[in-house]
């Protein structure tokens, strides 16, 4: 099967969400995250810089939880605003 390259768009996403997962991690470690959610290091670490812009929705769902944030609290900060920004995250 042959991958559509990603748009410059679906990279920024993956950017940003990777953001949000390294700033919900806070003062955890990749490893210990990644053990809670289920996932190998390399896979959050992937995630966390951008290199795997579009998880799977089980992986994400995870991570999610063993971060403590709702799907709905992901999905919102990393949707783009009507001006091309992104929204903020709800504590």
């Amino acid at each position: 099967m042959v991958r559509v390259p990603l748009s410059p768009r679906e990279r920024q996403r993956g950017e940003r969400f990777g953001a949000l997962l390294r700033e919900a991690r806070g003062d955890r470690s990749l490893v210990d995250v990644a053990a809670a959610a289920g996932v190998s290091a390399e896979t959050l670490r992937k995630i966390e810089t951008g290199r795997a812009p579009t998880p799977a929705l089980f992986t994400v769902a995870a991570l999610a939880h063993a971060l403590d944030i709702s799907l709905d609290d992901l999905a919102t900060a990393c949707a783009e605003d009507a001006y091309g920004g992104s929204q903020a995250m709800s504590a």
